[in-house]
């Protein structure tokens, strides 16, 4: 089933939507309903260099276990403490888990701004939350030409959402606070905004046409629609 939701602001705003829920029986990858929402992200970082070393470690036949030791006992990703790196091998190896051989394989073959895109849809895939922005927000903004991001997009997003579930609505201004801007650092670092002089220029990926038949394999269409706005 799916249900389309429009939301919009009172006052000369555009109007915001197409918010697709899914009926998670079927798969349709990243875009999976059965998670729970979750402000998690806000412990978490875009950690592009830690998820390429894990992703070449995977490709190199290295285990989960293996690439676990050399984070406790060699520090692989440079933490600051043992807790640290433990924490931070969770949330990676959570990314690197949504990658199957062909994943690894394209991954570790394509230049940097794919793997950063990539990067991105590993972090989608294991948020709803954050998957769901990208499709209601980013993709709208594409598709209706606004190349600015503002705080007052993420803030309507997250006000639709307060509406429409009750754990979202009981958090905190600080906590949605710290998740917009977690949005904003983690589209930054993807290569989908740019910062100039305080405004979030939009700028949608080209999307590399190996990635692209890779991700269509994967039933994963609806990544492709958010982050380059095509319908």
């Amino acid at each position: 089933m799916v249900l389309v939701l429009l939301y919009c602001k009172i006052y000369s705003r555009p109007i915001y939507g197409t918010a697709i829920v899914v009926d998670f029986g079927v798969k349709v990858g990243c875009w999976m309903s059965k998670m729970k929402y979750s402000s998690g992200l806000i412990s978490q970082s875009f950690w592009f260099i830690e998820f390429k070393k894990v992703i070449k470690l995977l490709h190199d036949g290295k285990t989960y276990d293996d690439i676990k030791r050399l984070c406790l006992e060699e520090n692989l990703f440079g933490a600051s403490k043992e807790n640290r790196a433990r924490r931070m091998f969770g949330y990676i190896s959570t990314r690197a888990k949504t990658f199957d051989s062909e994943m690894i394989e394209l991954f570790n073959t394509s230049h940097i701004a794919t793997q950063k895109t990539m990067t991105l849809f590993a972090i989608v895939k294991s948020d709803k939350l954050f998957s769901e922005f990208l499709y209601e927000v980013y993709r709208e903004k594409v598709i209706l030409g606004i190349n600015q991001l503002d705080d007052s997009d993420t803030n309507i997003f997250f006000k639709n959402k307060q509406a429409q579930n009750e754990d979202i609505a009981s958090w905190s201004d600080v906590t949605l606070n710290k998740l917009r801007n977690c949005y904003t650092n983690y589209l930054t670092d993807a290569g989908l905004l740019t910062i100039s002089s305080g405004k979030k220029n939009i700028t949608p990926p080209i999307l590399d046409k190996e990635l692209e038949m890779c991700l269509l394999t994967h039933y994963d269409e609806q990544f492709i629609k958010a982050i380059t706005g095509v319908n």
